[in-house]
């Protein structure tokens, strides 16, 4: 006997007006909340083994919060921290609790987070029953662009960090006329893997989708985003009851959004309403594929868990020094980002910061089998090269890989794509990874999913 069991919840975790927003180049607040968001939490257990996915509304979370929540859910609820995966989706209109840019982290906001994640996972527990599990995915490549592009000559993309010039410019608002084409292909796939009790009702549903966000709406808004959209029509699409739980976790979306340069009238310009078309369509396009599920009633579950260690590109002393003077002559209070000397400022700082750092870190990779499916984790944004050729090595339809899981360091682009510049790649505490990085993750994450699958 196998005796696989499922269960899901969520919990609100809307920050309260004035709460500190991050995700920018500078601090915004808490002004309107247009929609809930939530930590949502699925257990899956058999008679061997117990699992927790955790997906939260959120921009970031540093692995030092993630460690503390995992070591408060293995106290509370038995399950091993290696046994659990808790990710960010990215929107960029939640509640602050890491640092990043301009934006500080809102203590109040971070302390009481931990007890809600907490409370999900315990929900969920509490809501086993035994289950099936089912795989879909369907290609939606309307909806995800390259936001990095080679620019015509007569263009210039300035470094903030080394004051040169960059081959590539990311979301080149105001150069359109300049753009010669995009930098690299994305991942247009749309994957879910689908929960259901035994007696045919919805439980869950955890899917995956390679774009970064919407963000159509004036910061200081609070909103899930695209995710929340997805969340709301999957479930009435799919007919479940109340206590159904829809995920939509972020794929390899480094480089990949919906600020689409060359074709930028083909979606709806008020707040929110590009949100609204777009989740409604991946719920959709998903829902009609997962008519072609094939159930498993008695899947093996498995799960690995290790860090790599990576070094970090810091600055040199001529750099920081150089950091420093200008650090010393800007009142960061008043740094207007549109302003074109703002970014040298902005990154000046991060140098000085960035400067803290230790020479290596260590990274969070994780590994889960659920029957025949394969999910990866990595703790940071990912280009789309990554998840494609990880999906290409693992050679099976049935793999996907969240990002912003367990931890998170910020961009790990491709060494090739460091060597072009772009916003992705300058130097700072939310892009440190040593250019080797990437391949080291990627050959980590290969032989740890093939670990799980044999």
């Amino acid at each position: 006997m196998n005796n696989f069991s499922a269960g899901a919840a969520q919990v609100d975790i809307t920050p309260p007006l004035g709460t500190i927003i991050n995700g920018e180049f500078v601090a915004f607040y808490a002004h309107t909340i247009h929609d809930p968001l939530y930590s949502k939490a699925l257990v899956l257990r058999n008679d061997i083994t117990t699992v927790a996915i955790v997906i939260v509304d959120i921009c970031a979370m540093e692995k030092a919060f993630i460690e503390e929540v995992k070591k408060e859910i293995h106290s509370q609820a038995g399950i091993p921290a290696d046994h659990i995966l808790i990710a960010a989706t990215h929107t960029h209109f939640a509640g602050s609790i890491v640092d990043l840019l301009g934006g500080p982290c809102d203590l109040g906001y971070r302390k009481g987070l931990v007890a809600k994640i907490v409370q999900s996972v315990k929900d969920a527990l509490a809501k086993l029953q035994p289950a099936k599990l089912g795989y879909a995915s369907v290609a939606v490549p309307e909806h995800v662009v390259c936001r990095r592009y080679y620019m015509k000559p007569g263009y210039e993309a300035r470094n903030p960090v080394t004051n040169g010039w960059d081959i590539i410019k990311t979301n080149p608002a105001g150069g359109e006329a300049y753009i010669d084409k995009r930098a690299s292909a994305v991942d247009p796939e749309l994957s879910a893997v689908a929960i259901q009790s035994i007696e045919g009702e919805w439980i869950s549903l955890l899917a995956n989708y390679s774009m970064h966000y919407v963000g159509d709406c004036a910061n200081g808004t609070v909103t899930a985003d695209y995710f929340g959209v997805f969340a709301r029509h999957i479930s009435t699409m799919l007919k479940a009851n109340e206590h159904f739980v829809a995920m939509l976790s972020n794929g390899t979306s480094g480089e990949a959004n919906i600020w689409d340069f060359l074709q930028p009238d083909r979606y709806p310009k008020g707040e929110h309403e590009k949100k609204e078309l777009i989740g409604k369509d991946l719920s959709a396009k998903l829902s009609e594929a997962i008519k072609n599920i094939q159930w498993q009633a008695n899947p093996v579950i498995s799960a690995v868990f290790k860090e790599v260690t990576l070094g970090v590109r810091k600055p040199s002393a001529a750099e920081v020094e150089a950091a420093k003077k200008i650090v010393a002559q800007t009142d960061y209070r008043l740094i207007d980002p549109a302003v074109p000397e703002a970014m040298a400022k902005i990154y000046a700082r991060e140098q000085v910061l960035l400067n803290e750092y230790p020479d290596t870190i260590e990274f969070p990779v994780q590994a889960l089998k659920i029957g025949d499916i394969a999910i990866g984790g990595l703790g940071g944004e990912f280009f789309a090269e990554t998840g494609l050729a990880l999906k290409q090595q693992i050679n099976t339809r049935k793999y996907f890989t969240i990002t912003m899981a367990n931890g998170y360091i910020g961009y790990v682009p491709p060494a090739h794509e460091i060597e072009k510049g772009g916003y992705e790649t300058w130097r700072c505490r939310s892009s440190h990874v040593k250019e080797d990085g990437e391949g080291i993750v990627r050959n980590a994450l290969y032989k740890m999913v093939k670990t799980v699958r044999e």
